[in-house]
């Protein structure tokens, strides 16, 4: 059974940092590519980041690029989106997603496999 277990939200200042981490089990971890992606209130999920765990291929969205960093620990099975700079804005339920495949996409759509989901707020 496949599960990807958040961890790491919580409510931080407006320029703070916080390192949210994906724990994958119950699949071969390099033949899945992993994403981030993020809902606010009212608002439509959206792709953040996603990696290629064949080759860690990276990609990310335009608002977060410079400020987030995806990445993949293959002995833990566990992927991290460290976020820097925060903003207002980025204020959402952050959830890890995942889908059998080798070439990493923004795609919502295409992601099978989600986590419930962590909090992040960021306040002004």
């Amino acid at each position: 059974e496949v599960q990807l277990v958040e961890s790491g939200g919580g409510s931080v200042q407006a320029g703070g940092s916080l390192r949210l981490s994906c724990a994958a089990s119950g699949f071969v971890f390099d033949d899945y590519v992993i994403g981030w992606i993020r809902q606010a209130p009212g608002k439509e999920r959206e792709a953040v980041s996603c990696i290629s765990s064949s080759d860690d291929t990276t990609h990310y969205a335009v608002s977060v690029k410079g400020r987030f960093t995806i990445s993949s620990d293959h002995a833990k099975n566990t992927v991290y989106l460290q976020m820097d700079s925060l903003k207002p804005e980025d204020t959402a339920v952050y959830y890890c997603a995942a889908f059998y495949g080798v070439w990493a996409t923004m795609t919502v759509a295409d992601y099978d496999y989600w986590g419930q989901g962590t909090q992040v707020t960021v306040s002004s």
